[in-house]
């Protein structure tokens, strides 16, 4: 009988891939950045100056998880709300110059990731595990 241990791979995987950013952000001297914020910057990086419930959308958590790094991330000066528009409820989060001096490094560490990830697989490999991870996600 097979030994179905999928969820239990993918649970070691990340925390294997959680483990690696960690020591990257630290080896780079940044150590007020966990990964979980991780998740808003690299979001930011691709388009600043998105909502709270944008970001929220994007990163598949919770509109108050995602204001509660939000929160953090402005303490330590890497994001800044703004408020524009004629809805002055919406408030938009945009990087800040510290943030984007961060975005060099958050390249390095995402490249590092994908090459444990994806090193050693074929372009068709890799296709099939983008392909069958998406459709276990769908499941949920």
């Amino acid at each position: 009988m097979p030994n179905y241990n999928a969820l239990s791979l993918i649970s070691k995987i990340r925390s294997e891939a959680h483990k690696m950013i960690v020591s990257e952000l630290e080896k780079r001297g940044i150590g007020d950045i966990v990964p979980s914020h991780g998740d808003v910057l690299g979001l930011l990086f691709q388009q600043d100056g998105l909502s709270i419930k944008e970001l929220a959308n994007k990163v598949h958590l919770t509109q108050p998880t995602v204001t509660v790094l939000v929160n953090k991330l402005e303490r330590l000066g890497y994001v800044d709300r703004i408020k524009r528009g004629e809805d002055s409820r919406v408030t938009f989060i945009k990087l800040t110059d510290k943030s984007l001096a961060l975005k060099p490094a958050f390249q390095e560490i995402s490249d590092k990731l994908n090459e444990a990830i994806y090193g050693g697989l074929n372009p068709g490999q890799r296709e099939d595990l983008e392909f069958l991870l998406e459709h276990i996600y769908r499941r949920f």
